[in-house]
C-alpha cells in the first residue's frame, strides 16, 4: 500500500473554490497552482506555495506576486517557512530527490537549492520552525523509521538526526497536504501526526527531535487516505490534532482531539463543519484560539478546541494567522482567501 503523503500526491481534487463573505474574501491570485504551504509573518506580509514550483509572496496584505524558483516547475512546494519579506524557506515533497528544501534572503529574487532527499524511497512531508535559526524537517519511513532533519543556521543547511522512537508501523506514514503535519513549541518541543495505518498517532520530541514518545489518537485510521492530517499546540501542553479522509471531505466522525499532557493521550472532538480536515493552527494574540480548515470548510474555536463554531463550508487546504482578525488560506486552483470573519480572542 502507499503511504499517505504519497498517495495525497498524486490525487487531483476538483473543488469549488466560491469563498464566503461572511469569512473569507477571495483575492486575486496570480496563479492556478494547487496551494498548500503557507507562512504568515504579519498582517501585511505572507508567503504561499504549491504545485509546479509556485511561491507567492505579498508585503501589503492584499497584492500577492508570484516569484520563480529556478529548475523547479515540476517541484511540488508542500510547506514553507518565511521570517520576513525577505527570507523564505520552501519544501517540495515527493519522491526522492523531488523532496528538497530553497531558501532566498532577498525576497525571492534569486533562490538557493540547500539539500535534496538523498534517499530514492524517501518522501518529506513537513518543516517547521522554534525560532529563526533552529528549525527540523521530516519525512515518511525508510527502512522503517521517519526521517527527521535539524538546522541551526536558519535553513543554510540541514543534517540528519539519528532518531530513538521514530520506527512507524506497517503502511504508516504522514500526510502532506498542508505543512502542518509537523509543529513545534516552546525551545525544544516538536510533534508529528500520521495516519494511513491500524491507528492514527502523534509522536512527541522534547529534545528537538533525537528521542520520541508516541500515542495513539481517536481519529480514524485504517485507511490510506485516513488519519491525522494535522497538529497545533497552544503551549507545550495543549495541543489540538485534526483529520478525518481526504476521499470522503464530508463523512461525519470524530475529525478532531484535544490534549492537555503534551500529547499523551487524546480525546476525541467534533471540529465544525463535519468532514475531512487537513489544518489547524492557533491564532497568535489569543491564547485559546484555534482554526481548522479543510475540504469540508474552516472552523474555529476559543477554548483550546474543546468547542467549535462553523465558519463557511469553503474547501481550502491551510490557513494562517498573525493576529485575532489577520489571516489567510489557500487552497485548490490557486485559491486565496483573506479572514473577513469575527475576532478569534477570547470573548
Amino acid at each position: 500500500m502507499l503511504l499517505p503523503a504519497r498517495v495525497l500526491f498524486a490525487a487531483t481534487m476538483l473543488v469549488s473554490s466560491a469563498a464566503s463573505a461572511q469569512s473569507w474574501q477571495a483575492v486575486t491570485s496570480p496563479t492556478g497552482a494547487e496551494l498548500r504551504g503557507l507562512s504568515v509573518v504579519s498582517g501585511k506580509v505572507a508567503w504561499a506555495s504549491g504545485a509546479k514550483g509556485t511561491v507567492l509572496r505579498t508585503v501589503d496584505g492584499s497584492n500577492w506576486q508570484a516569484l520563480q524558483v529556478p529548475d523547479a516547475d515540476k517541484i511540488d512546494f508542500r510547506d514553507i517557512q518565511a521570517f520576513d519579506a525577505d527570507t523564505a524557506v520552501v519544501m517540495g515533497a515527493g519522491p526522492g530527490a523531488a523532496s528538497r528544501i530553497y531558501r532566498t534572503n532577498d525576497g525571492g529574487a534569486t533562490w538557493k537549492l540547500i539539500v535534496t532527499n538523498p534517499v530514492a524511497e524517501g518522501f518529506w512531508d513537513a518543516i517547521a520552525f522554534w525560532d529563526k535559526d533552529n528549525g527540523i524537517l521530516f519525512g515518511d519511513p525508510v527502512k522503517g523509521s521517519f526521517q527527521v532533519y535539524t538546522t541551526s543556521d536558519g535553513g543554510r543547511s540541514w543534517q540528519e538526526v539519528a532518531s530513538k522512537g521514530i520506527e512507524a508501523m506497517p503502511n504508516e506514514g504522514a500526510f502532506a497536504a498542508s505543512g502542518t503535519c509537523l509543529t513545534v513549541a516552546g525551545s525544544s518541543n516538536a510533534w508529528i501526526a500520521t495516519g494511513g495505518s491500524a491507528s492514527s498517532r502523534v509522536f512527541h520530541s522534547s529534545d528537538r527531535g533525537k528521542t520520541w514518545r508516541v500515542s495513539s489518537t481517536p481519529i480514524p485510521a485504517g485507511a490510506a487516505a485516513r488519519g491525522v492530517f494535522s497538529v497545533a499546540f497552544l503551549n507545550p501542553k495543549e495541543g489540538f490534532a485534526a483529520g478525518g479522509d481526504y476521499k470522503e471531505t464530508r463523512m461525519a466522525g470524530t475529525n478532531g482531539a484535544f490534549t492537555t499532557d503534551g500529547g499523551a493521550s487524546w480525546t476525541p472532538v467534533q471540529v465544525a463543519p463535519a468532514g475531512y480536515m487537513s489544518v489547524v493552527v492557533p491564532v497568535p494574540g489569543a491564547p485559546r484560539a484555534l482554526v481548522a480548515g479543510g475540504l469540508a470548510g474552516s472552523g474555529y474555536s476559543r477554548d483550546g478546541g474543546r468547542t467549535w463554531t462553523e465558519l463557511d463550508k469553503t474547501p481550502m487546504n491551510t490557513v494562517g494567522f498573525a493576529g485575532p482578525t489577520q489571516g489567510w488560506a489557500v487552497g485548490p486552483k490557486g485559491l486565496l482567501m483573506k479572514y473577513t470573519g469575527p475576532a478569534l480572542d477570547p470573548q
